[in-house]
């Protein structure tokens, strides 16, 4: 159910909003003035420029969720998604870098780490230090009863011992620490028990990745395999101190990283939009301004209505959040609808374009390219439908049983 949780002591404040504001000001100059003139740099190498990486971690956009008694800005859900959806206007590498410190993998140390384990990792995500979510592999990915990885007692005390191998791990390659789910039972009641998370430092002996995969877009933006052999961690590795939480654990985090791709695509779908309404009126077809022609206009005209349904999306599911309600299905559905529709107006912009769309030297093929993912990583969109309806479902009978 969604019904609100009405305690006062339960909203998530955040920042100051003033100071928001002022910080959220100066990271749209930030973006509009450093990043986006730098994507040339960061395409052509397929990396984000070291200068540029460090000016983030200095500006604290690593460290955006964690509590501000740690060190970090203690951005509630409102503030953490219209930072993500601003810096998707620039090129989607510069929010991929540092999303899981401030989605996924702080989330999962809110909802599941002992007061040490925040203690030992807060700070180090204020610092910088990068992460990545270890949950989908080879052979499963939302099926968690077909995960392969397991983590055995270490027989030489009081660890744990894991294997297996991680797959489309984003920022693995750059990683300093992995949230890794791994099977501690062979199968166990209630459902997904068998799954644990552990806190995992990627120069941990037996800890491996793979080269960067090649992809369709997002250049600069890195994901490969994580292969765990024989991997040794103490026993304070294990997310909360106990076994059989990590699928929950990661699922309540999935709702932020949900949130996070929604924004991220609604950002990115009003930065295709900016480029179309711009290209429209500079290109001349039978002596006028394309823009001018009504079936332009209607792409136009409907992309701004689909943006503006993700906005106000954004801004309800996130209130939601920060009022303490149960977000799975808002934040699902946020995420289907933002990213379906960025698919759309990524699309309809490469038809203003017309035959320049198709050609690497605009920008219209890149963001085409670039939307793609949206629609498949934290759930691609037929899993969420599966979600979304299931609940509906339950609620259904639930009532009416």
């Amino acid at each position: 159910m969604n019904a609100p949780i009405t305690d006062a002591s339960t909203f998530n404040t955040g920042m100051d909003q003033d100071t928001f504001e002022q910080f959220a000001e100066q990271l749209e100059r930030y973006v509009r003035e450093r990043l986006i003139p730098a994507e040339s740099e960061v395409i052509e190498n397929d990396s984000i420029p070291e200068e540029i990486v460090t000016e983030m971690r200095d500006m604290g956009l690593f460290g955006l969720t964690v509590p501000e008694e740690y060190g970090g800005a203690g951005l509630n859900m409102t503030q953490y998604a219209r930072v993500v959806n601003i810096m998707a206007n620039a090129a989607p590498a510069y929010r991929s870098i540092f999303s899981i410190n401030v989605g996924m993998f702080s989330s999962a140390l809110k909802n599941g780490a002992t007061q040490e384990q925040r203690a030992q990792w807060y700070p180090q995500l204020v610092e910088g230090k990068i992460a990545c979510f270890g949950l989908t592999e080879p052979g499963s990915g939302s099926d968690s009863a077909a995960m392969q990885t397991t983590a055995v007692p270490d027989p030489d005390g009081n660890g744990w011992i894991l294997n297996g191998t991680k797959r489309y791990i984003t920022n693995a390659p750059h990683a300093d620490v992995a949230l890794i789910m791994a099977r501690t039972e062979k199968e166990a009641l209630p459902k997904n028990a068998h799954v644990s998370a552990f806190l995992v430092p990627m120069d941990t002996p037996g800890v491996s990745t793979g080269s960067p995969d090649k992809k369709m877009g997002q250049e600069g933006s890195h994901i490969s395999d994580i292969m765990l052999d024989d991997v040794k961690v103490p026993g304070d590795a294990l997310l909360g101190g106990e076994t059989g939480k990590g699928f929950r654990f990661a699922m309540q985090s999935l709702d932020n990283g949900r949130i996070s791709v929604g924004a991220a695509a609604t950002g990115y779908a009003r930065r295709a939009l900016n480029s179309a309404i711009r290209y429209a009126n500079e290109r001349k077809a039978f002596g006028e301004p394309i823009a001018r022609f009504q079936l332009i206009q209607a792409m136009l005209a409907d992309s701004e209505t689909e943006i503006y349904a993700a906005e106000c999306m954004m801004k309800d599911v996130t209130e939601r959040a920060d009022r303490g309600e149960n977000i799975l299905v808002k934040a699902a559905a946020f995420k289907v609808f933002a990213s379906e529709m960025c698919g759309r107006v990524v699309d309809r912009v490469v038809q203003i374009y017309g035959g320049a769309g198709y050609l690497a030297e605009y920008e219209a093929e890149r963001y085409f390219r670039d939307a793609r993912i949206y629609r498949i990583y934290e759930g691609t969109t037929q899993i969420l439908q599966l979600q979304i309806a299931k609940h509906m479902l339950r609620e259904w009978e639930a009532a009416n049983g």
